[in-house]
């Protein structure tokens, strides 16, 4: 037996839990080893600091470097271009991919309190909400998800928003106030899904990963994260994005919203017999018309 394949991970709590089911659902033995990431590090606003890749720079050096085997993401922070020489080798059956609504005073979006103050770093999830609420301020609040909840739990915010994936992971749905229907806030894409990171060249590995691969979570992503590459997607763009199989077809949607909520431009449709290749060809082709669409309407990265 040859030595166990080295799993890299971040050291968050929900990263921790990711890593260690790839660990358990793999047949060969492994070991997890922990790196800080330059998106662990920032304490500001991610945006102003590059947004895609600041939590997957530091896996993706010690897999070129062959620290690790394999690096464990939320395909969420993945850039939409691999690293060259490394290739995402498998992605696990996806969690619910929807956004946790989370509030100690308010039941729903719909009911909170006129002028409430709700703590996000996502710029997607403000759009969102704005186009919904205008009259709701926003105050920046990031850390882990034992952070942002006792935080709120605290009253410095009215609410806050979660991935339903991350807390039903983690054993925590009870805290979430309402799950929210994609009708109203269309996630990020890739949102809720694991992709495990490998080298290109490395067959061995590539082996030993491939039966853990969901092949409709890799169609809808697929189709997703192709949307969010023709955007030239970022942590300053508000881009949303949901494709879901059903049927043996693939029901894709996907909207841009600016900043203030204002303006809102959707695309979907249905791809009947979904491959791989169609679905990316699908995800490029519609993000591509939107930003036809928007010509000069929205400042795509604007401070």
């Amino acid at each position: 037996m040859g030595s166990p394949l080295k799993i890299g991970t971040r050291g968050s709590p929900l990263a921790l839990y990711q890593a260690r089911l790839v660990q358990r659902l793999l047949p060969c033995p492994t070991e997890i080893i922990i790196f800080k990431t330059t998106g662990d590090i920032i304490k500001g606003d991610l945006k102003e600091f590059g947004g895609k890749g600041l939590f997957t720079k530091e896996l993706e050096e010690a897999l070129l470097d062959g620290r690790v085997d394999m690096a464990v993401h939320s395909m969420k922070d993945v850039p939409t271009i691999n690293q060259r020489g490394l290739m995402i080798g498998a992605v696990l059956k996806r969690e619910d991919p929807r956004d946790a609504f989370i509030s100690v005073n308010s039941t729903a979006i719909a009911s909170l309190k006129q002028g409430a103050v709700i703590g996000t770093a996502s710029i997607r999830r403000r759009a969102q909400l704005l186009s919904l609420r205008p009259d709701i301020e926003f105050k920046l609040l990031r850390g882990n998800v034992g952070t942002r909840l006792d935080k709120v739990a605290a009253g410095e915010f009215d609410a806050t928003f979660l991935a339903c994936a991350g807390l039903n992971r983690l054993g925590m749905s009870e805290v979430i106030t309402e799950a929210v229907a994609p009708e109203v806030m269309l996630p990020a894409p890739a949102q809720g899904a694991i992709g495990i990171e490998i080298r290109k060249i490395d067959t061995q590995t590539a082996a030993a990963i491939s039966s853990l691969n969901h092949n409709d979570t890799e169609l809808a992503i697929t189709a997703e994260r192709a949307f969010l590459q023709a955007l030239d997607g970022s942590c300053r763009t508000p881009i949303a994005a949901l494709a879901e199989i059903k049927d043996s077809a693939l029901h894709f949607r996907g909207e841009v919203i600016s900043k203030d909520g204002a303006l809102k431009f959707v695309k979907s449709e249905l791809l009947p017999k979904p491959t791989r290749g169609l679905a990316h060809d699908l995800g490029l082709r519609l993000g591509r018309a939107i930003k036809a669409e928007i010509g000069g309407r929205i400042l795509w990265d604007e401070v």
